[in-house]
């Protein structure tokens, strides 16, 4: 069975998810980086894709109109066909309390994002030796 390469980058700031995914195209260009705006269109996609192939992780922003980053994720991790997909909250803030509730919520990671790109490409590495697996 192929192991899933998708990996889903949500944030609302568009910017932030281009930077993000040229992080990751940095270190792994064999991926598809997929992003969405917010925790809405991350459940319609999952929704989607369900019996077909899952998201190998999720970069899951916290603060977000519409369905905001905790929602999504205590919706994910309530779903027995989704909870298994990693979910990493990559978000700015650097809240004890936004760490406290994601890891209640079934958060795989919480990391505040760094603030050069040189920094974000070795976070993204770091993420995918971790969480991705290779084929």
């Amino acid at each position: 069975m192929k192991q899933p390469t998708a990996i889903l980058i949500v944030d609302d700031d568009a910017d932030d998810r281009d930077i993000t995914r040229d992080a990751f195209n940095a270190n792994n260009d064999k991926a598809d980086y997929v992003s969405l705006e917010n925790g809405d269109a991350l459940l319609q996609y999952l929704q989607e894709k369900e019996g077909n192939s899952l998201p190998a992780l999720i970069m899951l922003d916290l603060n977000m109109p519409g369905k905001d980053g905790r929602e999504a994720l205590r919706e994910i991790k309530s779903n027995t066909t989704f909870q298994k997909i990693p979910i990493i909250v990559f978000t700015t803030s650097s809240s004890d309390r936004d760490k406290q509730i994601s890891y209640e919520y079934g958060a795989n990671c919480f990391v505040t994002k760094p603030d050069t790109f040189d920094k974000l490409v070795e976070v993204t590495a770091a993420i995918l030796k971790l969480w991705v697996p290779t084929s």
